[in-house]
């Protein structure tokens, strides 16, 4: 089973990409996709830079160095994959991209938004859960546990 791992650094993405890696070790047999999405240029960024080859360079470096934490989870799990970093709207990209590669599936983090906030903005993962033509597994971010947190104070 190929899955689509996005990822921003973010705890959230982490906590996904971890999910991924127990399902593996759980048995299943799989390899992964890491993509990150990187947001388009503004207008200000292509008026100063002047040249659009530096900004789709310096979007892949970021792109590249986002993803070396995920890459180094997977290493050291043992799980083949492969990476891709896109620019461009991250919901459409990622599903471009799930396509591309031929997931099976797609395990992602959930930033925890409120609702009415998903609503008014719409959330990356509400998007790719409803355009993404094979099963989206929603991830939360793990809360800390509340013994252990009044433990450290």
């Amino acid at each position: 089973m190929k899955i689509l791992s996005p990822f921003d650094g973010s705890a959230a993405a982490l906590d996904a990409l971890r999910f991924a890696i127990r399902m593996a070790g759980d048995g299943l047999n799989t390899s992964l996709v890491l993509a990150n999405v990187q947001e388009p240029a503004s207008l200000y960024e292509l008026m100063v830079a002047h040249d659009p080859q530096v900004i789709a360079q310096a979007s892949a470096a970021a792109g590249a160095h986002t993803l070396q934490a995920a890459q180094a989870l997977l290493d050291e799990a043992g799980l083949p994959y492969e990476t891709e970093v896109a620019t461009g709207d991250p919901a459409h990209t990622l599903v471009d991209i799930l396509e591309n590669y031929g997931c099976d599936m797609v395990v992602m983090g959930a930033s925890g938004t409120t609702s009415l906030r998903s609503a008014l903005l719409g959330s990356v993962s509400n998007e790719v859960l409803h355009a993404a033509g094979v099963p989206v597994m929603i991830v939360k971010v793990s809360e800390p546990d509340q013994d252990t947190a009044d433990n450290t104070e």
